[in-house]
């Protein structure tokens, strides 16, 4: 159950940093690459950005998964 929460604890911090880096102003977050509106779009960088927590996600599941498991 510990496991679990630390788990969901860290799901929880590493969107609130995405979230943050995916809403802000920064040098290098690239040309426009999809307009969602006349202000607001997708950035080259913002792409660098959920590619990584695509894959902090990811290795999360695989420890939770594999961490039950014991190898002799």
């Amino acid at each position: 159950m510990l496991r679990w929460l630390g788990a969901l604890l860290t799901a929880m911090v590493m969107t609130g940093f995405a979230l943050l880096l995916l809403s802000g102003d920064y040098i290098r977050e690239g040309p426009v690459v999809v307009s969602l509106s006349a202000n607001h779009g997708i950035h080259r960088g913002d792409v660098g950005i959920v590619s990584f927590w695509v894959l902090g996600m990811i290795g999360l599941g695989i420890n939770l998964a594999t961490s039950g498991r014991r190898h002799h």
